[in-house]
């Protein structure tokens, strides 16, 4: 914690001499500050109208309660937690949460940063299994590697799966399961955070999906937004869309038509959306 010390000088006005302590009261030391702490610890949490992932819906357009902790070091290295609600039909058969674990080391170089880590994205009561054609199986989860870079208020970040990108397989031309990895499957994410001043900020977004072995996989997305700071509440209005192959209504494959609910024995709902759907996105968030 930083302290502030005030130093008041006092002038004698013709008054005649002041007595000693008060003349050496200026030289006296002043006690020392306290040392700032190397760890700082933060919590956050949001309520959003709809949860996307790299442009992809993943609540089926309803709202999403999001929240996290994270701890740094002013050494750079650092670790989080971070958790939101999902519906199953997102790629996760019989999930509805979502737990990110990671961490890494970042650091600032003027206007400069850099940032490396690792992320595991976790489905708990999620089964792998009907991604792949079977019944039930492992938790479905998505292990990342990314590298970012920032200057002043631009940011780019590479990720890249070194498993089963979300536990899913290859897909060919004709829609059927290949059974080759996904592994290698990258995002690259190019962002902007720009503040106006008085509370108001601007951000935007465009990202580029790279599915390794999955026909019509590939995509970008891209959003547009504004924040505004209310004593520590900000409230966001962003728009929101991709060019995902999603449609419900079209032949041909489309990775990106998402079923409502999967459960772990591979049964989907018949109510079926387009994941990739253009959108506006309300939020109201808070880190303490």
């Amino acid at each position: 914690m930083r302290k502030t010390l005030l130093t008041v000088a006092v002038a004698s006005l013709g008054l005649g001499a002041l007595p000693a302590f008060a003349q050496s009261a200026g030289d006296a030391a002043a006690p020392a500050a306290d040392p700032a702490s190397p760890h700082t610890l933060t919590a956050n949490v949001g309520l959003f109208s709809s949860y996307r992932f790299r442009g992809i819906d993943q609540t089926n357009g309803h709202p999403a309660l999001q929240g996290g902790f994270d701890y740094s070091h002013s050494s750079g290295f650092y670790v989080g937690n971070w958790n939101s609600n999902v519906t199953s039909g997102a790629g996760y058969p019989g999930g509805n949460l979502e737990m990110d674990l990671y961490g890494g080391w970042k650091q600032a170089f003027g206007d400069f940063g850099v940032d490396v880590g690792a992320i595991l994205y976790y489905y708990p009561g999620s089964a792998k299994g009907p991604l792949v054609g079977k019944t039930g199986g492992d938790t479905v989860t998505n292990k990342e590697l990314y590298v970012g870079g920032s200057w002043k208020f631009l940011s780019l970040k590479y990720s890249y799966a070194i498993d089963d990108y979300f536990a899913t397989k290859g897909i060919d031309s004709s829609g059927n399961a290949t059974g080759r990895s996904t592994a290698g499957t990258s995002y690259l994410d190019l962002s902007a955070n720009y503040d106006l001043g008085n509370g108001w900020g601007l951000n935007a977004h465009v990202g580029q999906l790279f599915y390794r072995n999955v026909n019509n996989g590939d995509y970008t997305d891209w959003k547009v937004g504004v924040t505004k700071d209310f004593s520590g509440w900000v409230v966001g209005l962003a728009y929101v869309d991709t060019n995902a192959k999603g449609s419900c209504n079209s032949t041909g494959v489309n990775p990106y038509c998402l079923a409502k609910t999967v459960d772990t024995d591979g049964n989907a709902s018949t109510s079926k959306h387009d994941g990739g759907k253009a959108t506006a996105v309300l939020s109201v968030s808070r880190t303490f």
